[in-house]
C-alpha cells in the first residue's frame, strides 16, 4: 500500500457539544485526558504508524488547534495539516476525499485510546481486494475491556459488534460508500431505522436477529458499488470514544489521568 493520508475529524455538532461545554472548552476534540488534549492523543497514534504520511485535521475553526504542541514537529513527524470541517462528518470526508483521493485513513478526534498497534493491525487484516474497510469490535471484547460500558450495538447472527472509529478508503470505488454514507448518516445511532433505509426485508432480517454480518456487507457493496470488508480488532478498547460524560470518566481511568480541560 503506497503512504496514507490520515483524516481525523474533529468538527464539532451545531450548537454546541456539551461535553465540550462543561469542559470550558470550544470542541470536543481538545478536552484534556492524561496531560494532552485528546486530538494530540490521536495524533501521536497515527503519527505512529509509519505507513501513514500525512495528516488533515477537518474542523470549524482550525485556529483553536494552533497552540498544540503535539500537532507539530519535534512532537509530530508527520506535517499535519488543517481544513474546514464541512456539515457532518460524512461531507468532511466526502470532501477530503475528493481533494486528497485514496488511499485515506480517517478516524476521529474524540478516541484518544487509539492505538498505534490497533492501526497495524487494520491495515494489515485489510483484504486486497476490499475498497473499503471498517474496524468493529465485539461485545464480548468491549466488556472484557470495560464492563457495564454503554455503546451502540450492531446486531448481527455472528454476534454483536460496534464500531471503532477507524475506515480505510483503499480504492476510488470507496467514493460510492462515502456517498451512501451521506445518505445514512442521521441514523447512524438507530440501527434499526439505518436497516430500513437499505430495504424492508434487510432490516426485517436484521431486527429478527437472521442477518449474517456478510450479508450485510454484501447490502453494502451493492448500494454503493463498492467492495466492502470488515476487520475485528481484538482490543475492545478499540471501540470506546468519547460520547457522554461517562464515555469521558471511563477514558480518564483506563489512561490513568485526571487532568480536566
Amino acid at each position: 500500500m503506497k503512504t496514507l493520508t490520515a483524516l481525523v475529524l474533529a468538527g464539532t455538532r451545531a450548537g454546541g457539544d456539551p461535553l465540550a461545554s462543561g469542559a470550558g472548552v470550544s470542541h470536543k476534540a481538545l478536552i484534556a485526558i492524561a496531560g494532552r488534549v485528546m486530538i494530540e492523543h490521536v495524533v501521536q497514534a497515527l503519527d505512529a504508524v509509519p505507513e501513514i504520511g500525512r495528516i488533515v485535521i477537518a474542523i470549524e475553526r482550525p485556529e483553536v488547534l494552533d497552540a498544540l504542541p503535539g500537532l507539530r514537529v519535534p512532537a509530530c513527524r508527520c506535517p499535519v495539516s488543517v481544513v474546514a470541517a464541512a456539515e457532518g462528518p460524512s461531507a468532511s470526508v466526502a470532501s477530503v476525499l475528493a481533494r486528497e483521493g485514496v488511499p485515506l485513513l480517517v478516524t476521529t478526534a474524540d478516541h484518544p485510546l487509539l492505538r498505534p498497534e490497533w492501526i497495524r493491525s487494520f491495515l494489515d487484516a485489510t483484504p486486497a481486494d476490499a475498497d473499503a474497510t471498517l474496524a468493529l469490535a465485539s461485545r464480548g471484547s468491549v466488556m472484557a475491556a470495560a464492563p457495564g460500558t454503554r455503546r451502540t450495538w450492531l446486531r448481527f447472527v455472528e454476534g454483536e459488534y460496534s464500531g471503532c472509529n477507524l475506515f480505510l478508503l483503499r480504492r476510488p470505488a470507496a467514493t460510492g460508500v462515502v456517498e451512501l454514507w451521506q445518505q445514512l448518516e442521521m441514523d447512524r445511532k438507530r440501527p434499526l431505522r439505518l436497516m430500513l433505509r437499505l430495504g424492508i426485508g434487510f432490516a426485517l432480517r436484521y431486527g429478527l436477529g437472521w442477518l449474517r454480518l456478510d450479508q450485510a456487507l454484501a447490502k453494502l457493496g451493492r448500494a454503493s458499488g463498492a467492495r466492502v470488508a470488515v476487520v475485528e480488532l481484538a482490543d475492545g478498547r478499540a471501540a470506546i470514544d468519547v460520547d457522554k460524560p461517562d464515555d469521558l470518566e471511563l477514558v480518564r481511568r483506563l489512561m490513568g489521568g485526571t487532568t480536566r480541560g
